[in-house]
């Protein structure tokens, strides 16, 4: 483990590959209950690159209508979202130590040509709560800023199996990522693979 700024902990490796096809499996289990969809930014409508979907009691969705939210339906089906998978929750209290458990994991599906640009999570009523994202498939590159927008920001990589918490000082830093690394990937778990180059897990506390 690796604190890269105050609050911000770089897990890496922390899940063999044998850990990982199993989540990766568990993983491709949400996607068939509840389908990816692909979000649109608030005023403008603009397609979002990565495609989604969520487990747990809420979900994270955005429209041009009604902006960034969390839900307890899925945007297409209207159906509830599955539960998490107990693996995330025994992730979420081995890595965060938080003691009430998280209510909604963001799965984020890229492509090679994906990317997220820099933003906060704060669509939450928690800031207190940390964020715990999970990497599995190609490497990407990771930005990290401030708090503020136009803050100095730096990159590293996060690869298949790497688990990254914000929290405390870190919780409302700006992050995204840049780009997808196919040339140094790691093969996306065999459950994964049909859907894209790589998956993050993001588990937050919304409540």
């Amino acid at each position: 483990m690796s604190e890269i700024v105050p609050g911000a902990f770089h897990y890496a490796g922390f899940l063999d590959k044998a850990e990982q096809t199993a989540l990766a499996e568990e993983i491709a289990g949400v996607i068939a209950a509840a389908p990816l969809y692909v979000s649109t930014m608030p005023k403008t409508g603009a397609p979002m690159s990565v495609r989604m979907t969520n487990c747990g009691v809420l979900g994270w969705v955005s429209d041009k209508e009604r902006g960034y939210r969390y839900e307890a339906q899925h945007p297409t089906t209207g159906d509830p979202w599955p539960a998490m998978p107990p693996r995330l929750l025994y992730l979420w209290n081995e890595l965060t130590r938080y003691p009430k458990p998280p209510e909604a994991c963001l799965v984020n599906v890229y492509d090679e040509k994906a990317r997220m640009g820099l933003h906060q999570d704060k669509d939450e009523a928690d800031f207190g709560a940390p964020i715990l994202s999970i990497s599995l498939g190609a490497d990407c590159r990771f930005r990290l800023g401030g708090t503020r927008r136009g803050d100095p920001a730096i990159a590293f990589a996060l690869a298949s199996g790497d688990a990254l918490v914000l929290s405390g000082p870190a919780r409302m830093r700006y992050h995204g990522v840049d780009r997808i690394l196919p040339m140094i990937a790691t093969l996306m778990p065999p459950a994964l693979a049909p859907f894209g180059a790589r998956v993050n897990l993001t588990l937050r506390r919304v409540t």
